[in-house]
Formats: C-alpha cells, sequence, structure tokens
C-alpha cells in the first residue's frame, strides 16, 4: 500500500522544522512556474535513469500537477526498494511558500 500524504500535512511538516526529501516529477515547463522550496527537479521519465542520485537509507516525498505521475513514481520506486510517499493532490493542492 502506498503511503500517502495531503499538501497541508507536508506544509505543516516543513513549517515545523523537518528535513524532507521531496522530488518534483513534473516537466521543466512545469516547474518554471513555482515548486515546494527544497524540492529537486527529477522529470518523471528521468527517473529510472537518476536512480543513482537517490539513497535507499533516505525516505522521499514526490510531488506533481495533481498527484497523479507523483503516485507513478512512487509506485516505481517502491518496487526498487526505496522509502516513498504520494503528496495526493499535487501542486493544484499546495497552499505553501514556492521557489
Amino acid at each position: 500500500m502506498m503511503k500517502e500524504i495531503t499538501a497541508i500535512e507536508l506544509e505543516t511538516l516543513l513549517d515545523e522544522g523537518q528535513q524532507i526529501n521531496m522530488i518534483d516529477v513534473r516537466e521543466a515547463d512545469e516547474i518554471a512556474t513555482g515548486k515546494v522550496i527544497g524540492a529537486i527537479h527529477i522529470p518523471l521519465g528521468e527517473i529510472p535513469a537518476r536512480l543513482g542520485e537517490l539513497d535507499k537509507a533516505k525516505p522521499y516525498t514526490l510531488i506533481c500537477r495533481s498527484g497523479g505521475r507523483s503516485g507513478r513514481a512512487a509506485a516505481f520506486l517502491e518496487e526498487e526498494g526505496y522509502d516513498v510517499t504520494n503528496m495526493t493532490g499535487g501542486m493544484l493542492s499546495w497552499q505553501g511558500p514556492i521557489e
């Protein structure tokens, strides 16, 4: 069963000062409109080729526009042995600060 977190829950954790490893899987033109502060950008299609950049010892929260692509990325990474959580609702639900 895939772990999920809402945008509000994630924002609360960040506001509390928790260090969260976030990956935004949207495309570059979508990132240009802003992303969650501190999130790293790895487009969905590049994830298999960039697994070497990720640490299986760290948990990751995945973000996209609405939660669909990040859900697919989370399912893939989970199969590869990573500890992942999908942010449901994606950036459409995000009310917090962006960079």
